[in-house]
């Protein structure tokens, strides 16, 4: 299943970033740790990278994600030239506290009343954008809820008299490359349920976990994963939670609502979706479609 989201007032979000980049010294990044590949938005980095800006990776709902995983990912992302990594959960005020000193020390050459530190906050929809510009300003400025796309104007607020934070709308683009990013953002809750079909996203999952996690699987929902596949991941959870529908079937709509849920809220476990490895794994594997009209190569063994 491919997954495309892209409301309109993201195209006006991403003139609006491209205009303000040229204006601040920081851009602070916002990704979620379980998957935080998937959820950097690659037009950010363009942006970024165009204005030879530094940036602040922050890794939000570490408490969420595997603890190994992450470790491997600030390992990544701080060997990134001009990049800085954290993980954190910025429902923490100890860890959200950290950040300005952290911001200061990556620009010292701002942070004055003369010349306050100007920072950029982006991220992708329902990563916790909103979540961290409360935090750090210890007042509600921006809405928060567990549902994508909530912030649709750019904010200018003021952190103390030396440093200035411009919120910006969260951003997806216009087109996701690799079909398991969709899935895992949508798995996430990055994307509206009205791009996906939750009992294909809750499958996608089921599958992942399966993989890397059946021993949670089993402690959450008390049945054995051996022999199991996606699909009785699924059906497992129906019939453990007494899902029916009328007839008598199990309920799978209701069973892939649940399975994401748990996944969302962290009643499964600690959980990352991707690593540093399996992103090479994953680059390495993708071939293009083929576009219609487009000419194919054919080897003369197939001739």
């Amino acid at each position: 299943m491919s997954i495309q989201w892209f409301p309109g007032h993201m195209n006006a979000a991403r003139r609006k970033a491209a205009e303000s980049m040229e204006k601040v010294d920081l851009v602070i990044e916002v990704l979620d740790a379980r998957l935080p590949q998937a959820s950097s938005n690659p037009m950010i980095e363009e942006l970024r990278i165009a204005r030879q800006r530094p940036c602040l990776k922050i890794l939000n709902k570490s408490d969420l994600a595997d603890p190994v995983a992450t470790k491997a990912w600030l390992a990544h992302y701080s060997s990134q030239r001009q990049v800085h990594a954290v993980a954190l959960s910025c429902k923490k005020p100890s860890d959200v506290a950290k950040i300005p000193g952290m911001c200061l020390k990556i620009a010292p050459h701002r942070g004055t009343v003369l010349k306050p530190l100007r920072m950029m906050i982006m991220g992708i929809p329902n990563v916790g954008k909103s979540t961290l510009m409360n935090a750090l300003l210890k007042k509600r400025v921006a809405k928060v809820g567990d549902e994508p796309a909530i912030t649709k104007t750019q904010q200018r607020l003021y952190l103390g008299n030396n440093m200035v934070l411009i919120d910006t709308p969260g951003m997806l683009w216009p087109k996701i490359i690799h079909p398991t990013d969709g899935l895992m953002l949508a798995a996430s809750h990055a994307i509206g349920v009205n791009a996906v079909i939750e009992e294909e996203v809750a499958v996608f999952l089921a599958g992942l976990l399966l993989q890397h996690y059946p021993a949670l699987l089993s402690a959450r929902y008390g049945f054995s994963t051996e022999g199991m596949d996606a699909v009785g991941v699924v059906e497992g959870v129906a019939a453990r939670r007494s899902y029916r529908l009328k007839g008598g079937d199990p309920d799978l709509e209701k069973a892939a609502n649940t399975l994401l849920q748990d996944y969302r809220n962290g009643a499964i476990g600690r959980i990352s979706l991707e690593t540093p490895v399996s992103r090479v794994a994953l680059l390495a594997s993708y071939v293009p479609p083929v576009l219609l009209g487009q000419p194919q190569i054919v080897s003369e063994e197939e001739d």
